[in-house]
């Protein structure tokens, strides 16, 4: 996950909306997201979500309800948003959010159809899995 790429307009805006969970994000070249906080929690780019490398992800369920209890700034390259399910430890970097935007109706697709060959509900609540359960992932630790 990069920081910030020279091609990546600078964030101009960001706003929590709570009662439509949708973070906005407004961009310098006139971009403007309304990315919702089910589609920021089901590609998290934190370990957890991902994996730790390329068909570790783990498709994520029961998140359409999720909300953002906390948002912090890291660093001038992104936030980390606190969830309400208690995941915590995904950095979204102002690239990973225009992504995230700019690419949503693709993303919503690949996620469907995920749900689809998985079998899985979407409102389906999720299974515990020893280790890497839902209040973080401190890589290396295994």
């Amino acid at each position: 996950m990069a920081g910030l790429r020279t091609e990546t307009p600078q964030p101009e805006s960001l706003t929590v909306h709570g009662q439509s969970r949708v973070l906005e994000v407004g961009f310098a070249d006139g971009s403007r997201f309304r990315i919702p906080f089910e589609l920021m929690r089901v590609y998290s780019p934190s370990a957890e979500v991902q994996g730790h490398g390329p068909g570790q992800e783990v498709l994520q369920t029961g998140k359409r309800e999720v909300e953002v209890a906390q948002i912090e700034p890291v660093g001038n390259y992104g936030v980390k948003p606190t969830f309400s399910d208690g995941h915590d430890s995904g950095i979204f970097t102002w690239d990973y959010l225009y992504f995230l935007g700019s690419q949503q109706d693709q993303l919503w697709a690949d996620y469907t159809r995920r749900l689809e060959e998985a079998g899985v509900d979407r409102d389906a609540p999720m299974e515990a899995k020893g280790g890497h359960g839902g209040h973080g992932h401190a890589c290396g630790s295994h």
